[in-house]
């Protein structure tokens, strides 16, 4: 079974089924006590990228968006069982060139982890993708609203489409999350975990 958590604000761990455990944008609540073969880093704010909280395995690597943005183009990393795509991810508070957002494929299934961003021209080639999840930022002070986050949902037309990054200052904001009408709407709690 692989398993994705949610630790609250921008902050996931993915465990696959083959014990391939990658975090992303570590800085918020629980769940930091498996060793990682992988961390990704969307970003550098300080709410991205407390790699400090996660301990590598002996083979672990730190990719953070300076690894994925090689000469205007969006790579991608193989990890065990993982594939990490990134993507682009900006607004007027994050720049094109030092952001990225990362679709990751893992047993059999894709999750849009979207980071921090507003809208994309680039997102119109991610219904081509078939999602499974997208997890959309939706604080509207650094990134996009709900409003719009909801119009991406539309555009992504991922499966299942789950609120993220929400209150500064908060793992979660029950009202916030609500205020996401999206088609396929899923609210994950901090601690809650999906599981395929």
């Amino acid at each position: 079974m692989t398993t994705f958590l949610y630790q609250g604000h921008g902050s996931f761990r993915l465990v696959t089924d083959q014990g391939t455990v990658v975090y992303i944008d570590p800085f918020a609540g629980e769940g930091y006590d498996l060793p990682a073969d992988l961390v990704l880093v969307s970003h550098e704010h300080g709410d991205h990228n407390q790699v400090g909280l996660v301990q590598l395995k002996p083979d672990g690597r730190v990719l953070r968006a300076a690894d994925f943005l090689r000469g205007g183009s969006y790579g991608s990393v193989q990890q065990n069982d993982v594939l990490v795509q990134s993507c682009a991810a900006y607004n007027k508070n994050h720049p094109k060139s030092s952001c990225v957002g990362f679709v990751l494929s893992a047993g059999g299934k894709k999750l849009y982890l979207a980071c921090d961003t507003s809208e994309t021209e680039e997102m119109k080639t991610l219904a081509d993708e078939h999602l499974d999840y997208a997890f959309l930022p939706i604080d509207g002070i650094y990134n996009m609203d709900a409003k719009e986050a909801a119009h991406c949902a539309k555009i992504i037309g991922a499966k299942q489409n789950v609120p993220v990054h929400m209150k500064p200052g908060e793992l979660f904001s029950q009202q916030m999350a609500e205020s996401f009408d999206a088609d396929n709407r899923l609210i994950v709690k901090p601690g809650q975990t999906i599981c395929w």
